[in-house]
């Protein structure tokens, strides 16, 4: 039997390229993990990827195996945001950035489950002597935005600063809407296989009704 792909059948993982769609994300339940710096650059972001994913792993094979419930691993998601949001869309400064990235699990996984998952992740690493220094500040957590508005953006990261800017200061103000929550980006390709050019990623933007 094949592993159960949220991807496709929630409607949150579905987008556009050249359209912005309004959609009803619901709750979700998320590996979670703060930082802040340029993605490209910063040791603190490597070592959240290299947290996340043996967890998501982990709790996959747990909820297979314990629960007979087989799901993917989710793609890496991350929420962006600065003290200055023309740091997206202008100027890129991507050192002004601060992140959390993330990795959503169904709601079935709990805190024991998550907690158990984390000992075996630390245990495998110290047999290894490769530690995982951002393990212990990993979370589980659900976020609820609700609406939304996103899009399918294909190609490199730093080519999103006017598909952004177009949606902060043209669509979402035309549709009588407020943005509110964080800028919310869904990593659909492998970074370390796929080029540049041809990576898919969704660009979401929580939002209110102005009225």
């Amino acid at each position: 039997m094949a592993a159960i792909d949220p991807k496709k059948t929630l409607d949150a993982y579905r987008a556009k390229r050249g359209e912005f769609r309004i959609v009803e994300v619901p709750p979700m339940q998320y590996l979670m993990i703060d930082g802040a710096g340029d993605p490209n650059t910063s040791p603190a972001y490597a070592e959240a990827v290299s947290a996340l994913f043996p967890l998501a792993y982990t709790l996959k094979f747990a909820s297979r195996d314990e629960l007979g419930i087989d799901t993917v691993v989710m793609p890496l998601e991350g929420l962006w945001h600065a003290s200055d949001m023309e740091s997206f869309t202008t100027h890129r400064d991507k050192s002004a950035w601060q992140w959390t990235l993330m990795i959503m699990v169904g709601d079935h996984i709990t805190s024991s489950m998550f907690a158990d998952a984390v000992e075996s992740v630390a245990q495998r690493a110290a047999k290894k002597k490769e530690p995982v220094p951002a393990l212990g500040s990993v979370r589980l957590e659900t976020l609820d935005e609700g609406m939304s508005v996103q899009t399918l953006h294909v190609g490199p990261f730093d080519d999103e600063g006017p598909v952004l800017d177009d949606l902060h200061h043209r669509f979402i103000p035309e549709q009588g809407l407020t943005m509110t929550g964080l800028h919310h980006e869904i990593y659909l390709s492998d970074l370390r296989r796929t080029d540049p050019a041809k990576l898919r990623t969704i660009l979401r933007q929580p939002v209110s009704s102005s009225a």
